[in-house]
């Protein structure tokens, strides 16, 4: 009985982060345009529900009745197994990333994670990896010049950002002892990573932006002068799919930039339930990502790849010697 009980959690904890990340674009793209409606002084939406707040659910109802078009000379199986490539990967990674220690449900304690892996950050870094695949096959199943080079062009971004972005957690991991997402937030309790690790912070979270390709990093899609890169060919529901894909991204480098160096769920100052605190520095962190896309202009492509081999490597590499002498 306790076995199916547990199973049955276990179940739910899926389920329910499933719904929860397949829902979060329709707040977040409503939340992205009034953003850039205020910084641009003008409304945003507001035609669609009070303040445009049925806008979101209007985009999904054009999305999903769009015609879904292929390219008579694509390669119709990779082309349709591309964008579940780009948005399976993020949604794994969420099976490793704890929200909270636990909570007490009648009487029974519940974790806040799905799993508690001992080598979650590299199991993390080992999946998210595979998001590349998709951009590839998308690119070169559309049988389409502009979206090969698009896709080339975004395969060479996030494999150079994922290099410093994985060296710039060396610190986080010395200093904590253990790549358990829970034992890093543990070490925490006290004084949070960024304190010790501003270097490894600064690295990981434009090494984000990067791989999250968002401005001024979003040389791979470049919607106004590229057309959209290596998805220009899709339409409809697998055009969604790689939207829905980068916002799930975007939330997961907030999320994983509040466990590793901002104390995860430990509160500071204000006495406020673990939980609510999570939530609290990762809206924070997507607020950054918004208020950079309609800030900051795009970098050329050399620029772009100069600053992740001739900058962000080169300060990783340091933090991590600077790490093992000050901490051994």
């Amino acid at each position: 009985m306790e076995l199916i009980v547990a199973l049955g959690v276990i179940v739910f904890k899926v389920a329910l982060v499933i719904a929860i990340l397949l829902l979060l674009p329709l707040p977040l793209t409503w939340l992205e345009r009034k953003i850039a409606g205020h910084m641009q002084q003008r409304m945003g939406p507001m035609r669609v529900g009070w303040h445009g707040l049925l806008q979101p659910v209007a985009d999904g109802i054009k999305l999903l009745t769009k015609e879904d078009h292929i390219p008579a000379e694509a390669d119709r199986f990779l082309f349709k197994l591309a964008p579940i490539l780009a948005l399976a990967p993020p949604f794994v990674v969420f099976a490793a990333i704890p929200f909270g220690e636990s909570v007490s449900v009648l009487g029974n304690e519940i974790t806040l994670y799905i799993s508690n892996l001992n080598v979650a950050l590299l199991f993390v870094f080992a999946v998210i990896g595979l998001e590349v695949y998709g951009v590839i096959f998308g690119g070169w199943a559309a049988n389409s010049k502009y979206a090969v080079l698009g896709s080339l062009r975004t395969c060479a971004q996030m494999i150079s950002y994922e290099i410093p972005m994985g060296f710039a957690v060396i610190g986080v991991v010395m200093l904590a002892q253990s790549m358990s997402l829970l034992d890093i937030v543990r070490a925490q309790t006290d004084v949070w990573n960024v304190v010790y690790q501003p270097i490894g912070f600064f690295v990981f979270f434009v090494a984000g932006l990067a791989e999250a390709q968002r401005i001024p990093f979003d040389l791979a899609e470049a919607e106004g002068d590229l057309g959209a890169g290596f998805h220009t060919e899709y339409s409809g529901i697998r055009f969604a799919l790689f939207m829905v894909s980068e916002y799930v991204v975007m939330v997961l480098v907030s999320v994983l930039t509040v466990i590793l160096f901002f104390g995860g769920w430990n509160s500071v100052l204000i006495p406020l339930p673990p939980l609510l605190w999570f939530l609290l520095k990762v809206a924070f962190f997507v607020y950054l990502f918004m208020w950079f896309r309609f800030t900051f202009p795009r970098y050329r492509y050399d620029q772009l790849m100069a600053i992740g081999w001739k900058v962000l490597l080169p300060l990783s590499l340091a933090n991590i010697i600077i790490s093992g002498v000050v901490f051994s």
